[in-house]
């Protein structure tokens, strides 16, 4: 699906008015600020931030990736900031809650990805890119801030955000995580590298690399059908991981019953890693499967569901989020990613007023 440039965008977006308005902050020529809010550029710039969005535009590799040009991978966090734009006020009228009342959201930028990783994946330069994500992270929460990494491919995507949350925080870290793929490769398949938390093995290589992370907190939601090695998930639900797999959502659980069921990430933890890969949207989101290339699969998510959970989350609260997988090409696709994160943020909102009204 061909994706317009940023002028048609601005023409094209309810009218043209906000996209035309000449204080929308840029981060550069082609990507305004999320939601036009201020743009940070140092970590003093960040205090005072309630959630920090960053960008990460690595993909795992050089040409295509799941048979779509990494060129359209890569422009996610840009485009997602683009269509974000027509959502400037804040306002939600479904919670009647104007978010940015009540937080402040500030984007940081794009993590840099290396020259390197754009002409040859070698495990050093994949490494450095993870870096960089990892210090724009650990930035954010320093301040005391949640922060928001809109990306593609991990390791920068997943694996560096969980990385950095399991550093700063003393206790167990529970992880919230929407996928169609379990990533419990015991070696990432790109570099063969036992270093990298690559994109078939990360979330094995978090287990085994994060002292404080255990599977006993880790909610997984959606993966589906003949995708899996028996062995990889028998041991990791042995271990005492909870899996809501889509089947399992549609035979009776539902949405509601897998919010309910969340609260296994906060069970004696410290802090909570959410984790949406987009792919987890198949062909039940609001466009046609196909869009993923290779990674779509049957009995997909619904964009409904994914911004339900997101919200849910801001309800019981978190230390930090990533997406990666994001579905390239198509508007409405990178609006449900503002829309889980603005939902996620009216949550915030939410419980924060009830626990005010507590007597």
């Amino acid at each position: 699906m061909s994706y317009p440039n940023w002028d048609q965008v601005k023409k094209d977006s309810f009218g043209g008015a906000i996209m035309r308005d000449p204080d929308l902050p840029m981060i550069d020529d082609e990507t305004p600020t999320f939601l036009g809010r201020p743009l940070a550029k140092s970590v003093k710039d960040l205090e005072g931030a309630d959630i920090v969005i960053i960008g990460s535009a690595y993909v795992a590799a050089t040409e295509e990736y799941a048979g779509v040009p990494v060129a359209d991978w890569a422009a996610a966090a840009k485009r997602v900031r683009q269509q974000s734009c027509r959502y400037r006020s804040g306002y939600i009228q479904d919670f009647d809650i104007d978010v940015f009342e009540h937080l402040n959201v500030v984007d940081y930028g794009d993590a840099p990805v290396p020259e390197s990783c754009q002409h040859e994946q070698t495990a050093e330069s994949i490494l450095e890119a993870q870096a960089n994500v990892e210090a724009m992270v650990n930035d954010a929460l320093s301040v005391g801030a949640i922060p928001i990494v809109i990306g593609q491919n991990s390791p920068c995507s997943s694996f560096a955000i969980a990385k950095s949350i399991s550093e700063a925080t003393d206790g167990n870290v529970g992880q919230i995580s929407l996928d169609t793929h379990w990533d419990s490769g015991h070696l990432d398949a790109l570099t063969e590298d036992p270093r990298i938390a690559g994109s078939g093995s990360w979330k094995y290589k978090a287990y085994e690399f994060l002292e404080n992370f255990h599977y006993r907190n880790l909610v997984e939601i959606g993966e589906r059908g003949m995708l899996e090695y028996k062995d990889n998930i028998r041991r990791i639900l042995a271990d005492g991981a909870h899996f809501y797999p889509m089947w399992k959502i549609r035979r009776g659980l539902g949405v509601e019953g897998v919010c309910e069921e969340l609260y296994h990430a906060y069970e004696g933890t410290d802090g909570v890693y959410v984790h949406f890969d987009m792919d987890v949207l198949g062909g039940a989101g609001p466009v046609n499967g196909d869009i993923l290339g290779e990674l779509a699969e049957p009995i997909g998510m619904t964009d409904y569901e994914a911004i339900r959970i997101a919200n849910e989350i801001g309800r019981r609260g978190l230390t930090g989020m990533s997406f990666i997988c994001i579905p390239p090409g198509s508007k409405i696709v990178y609006r449900v990613i503002v829309y889980i994160i603005m939902y996620l943020m009216a949550g915030m909102v939410e419980s924060r007023n009830a626990e005010n009204l507590t007597p």
